[in-house]
């Protein structure tokens, strides 16, 4: 281990994996091998890193009806810059995460870094919608790096409980970014054009950069790296799509990042086009969402995770999922009347709150299952996200800005998705002895 790993301690151990964990697992630590600890800086980091999604979307949310104006394009071309960014971001994973099983997690994450302020920069100057999805699409790609490796990291450091409380931590330190980005964005609004929101990002990638170049311990061992070529990390991601279990959390996964991001695209111009807020109070609303799923994410970490089995809290999140899908559809639909926002606020609370009991445990029950091919693993559950988001997302975007009723439509289909793969593919009741409670 590197003296900067060594550095990184202070908060949080790695533990073998117990006897209930997922059958297949074994530890990555040796039985003579003490607990190693990472610093909370260390956990600073890497929850930036997995910020970098959220504030790419959220932070331009505020911004898309003037996108539209002034590059003098339609709301659905505007959309698919959204769409761009997640396909970019799908794809993305699937490089980066078999090269950092290759060659560590810091030269493929600093590559990553540089290449994401370019595209932010060719964002900002960007003369068309037409050429800003195409730098989107490249933003996408090169921000991939930070969400992969950093989950992929937090494999190397944590098993078990372990590693779905230090999960319930990121998502506190990145729930962070959905809170403060619309904000940001909206402020940034009143001082210069929409333009200068993608130079704020381009900055706060420089930051990350140094702060990963400075900061940021390699994680993976020469010993423990991947020696084969395309051909062998093709042959890994196979195998880790035959195991049942895994590919079921990733759909599951997939499928309720799908609700999310019809929330995501969908939501200012519902909000503010067809409920009439302003860019202010979407941004308020969109901040207390995420604040709802911050709190969610450390009751699932704080407390539940030790007490109750991982699969059990999922499906309380998954059933709390279907109500909200159901609530908002109804809502759009008219049936509780009139036009206030105060309804569909609610059901998009409930929503995105359920998410914080959902994505931790989702992240942590795949990856228990691969501790051999954590970048690979991380990467498909990366690319399972972004693309039901990529999905989730044209699906809104096509349907135009005049009804809310189609966001409700894609957020209930995915809610109700993710329910069945949990009960048809993942089979808790049948994989008692992944389930870890204590």
């Amino acid at each position: 281990m590197s003296q900067h790993a060594e550095e990184a301690v202070a908060d949080g151990k790695r533990f073998p994996s117990t006897p209930t964990a997922a059958k297949g697992v074994q530890s990555t630590a040796g039985e003579g091998e003490s607990p190693r600890r990472t610093g909370l800086f260390v956990a600073f980091v890497l929850g930036a890193l997995a910020a970098v999604p959220p504030m790419s979307m959220d932070m331009y949310l505020p911004a898309l009806p003037e996108v539209t104006s002034t590059l003098n394009s339609t709301a659905t071309t505007v959309q698919l810059t959204l769409t761009a960014c997640l396909t970019g971001m799908a794809l993305g994973q699937m490089v980066v995460g078999p090269m950092s099983d290759k060659w560590g997690r810091r030269r493929p994450l600093m590559a990553g870094l540089l290449l994401y302020i370019v595209a932010a920069v060719a964002c900002a100057f960007a003369p068309t919608a037409e050429i800003l999805v195409g730098c989107r699409l490249l933003q996408g790609l090169a921000g991939a790096a930070g969400v992969v490796i950093a989950r992929a990291v937090v494999r190397d450091l944590y098993d078990g409980l372990a590693m779905a409380r230090f999960f319930s931590t990121l998502l506190l330190i990145s729930s962070i970014a959905p809170i403060i980005a619309p904000v940001i964005g909206g402020q940034v609004l009143r001082l210069t054009t929409w333009r200068g929101i993608f130079l704020v990002l381009a900055a706060i990638g420089a930051a990350l950069t140094v702060l990963v170049w400075r900061r940021l311990p390699e994680t993976l061992p020469p010993a423990r790296r991947q020696t084969g070529g395309v051909r062998e990390a093709l042959w890994i991601m196979r195998g880790l799509f035959a195991d049942r279990v895994f590919s079921g959390y990733l759909m599951v996964n997939g499928f309720a990042y799908g609700a999310l991001f019809s929330y995501i695209a969908a939501s200012p111009f519902v909000i503010q086009e067809v409920y009439g807020a302003s860019p202010q109070t979407f941004s308020l609303l969109f901040g207390l969402n995420s604040f709802g799923l911050m709190v969610t994410g450390q009751i699932n970490g704080k407390i539940l995770v030790g007490r109750v089995a991982l699969e059990k809290v999922l499906g309380c999140g998954l059933a709390m999922l279907g109500v909200a899908g159901t609530m908002l559809l109804l809502v759009t639909q008219g049936v509780f009347g009139g036009s206030s926002t105060a309804p569909l606020a609610a059901g998009l609370f409930l929503m995105i709150s359920a998410l914080g009991l959902v994505l931790p445990n989702t992240n942590a029950l795949a990856l228990m299952r691969t501790p051999h091919a954590a970048g690979s693993a991380s990467a498909l559950i990366g690319t399972s996200c972004f693309v039901m988001g990529a999905i989730a997302s044209s699906a809104v975007a096509v349907t135009g800005k005049d009804s809310a009723v189609p966001m409700a439509l894609v957020q209930l289909g995915s809610a109700l998705a993710a329910i069945v793969a949990f009960l048809a593919v993942c089979r808790p009741w049948r994989n008692g002895a992944a389930t870890l409670e204590h």
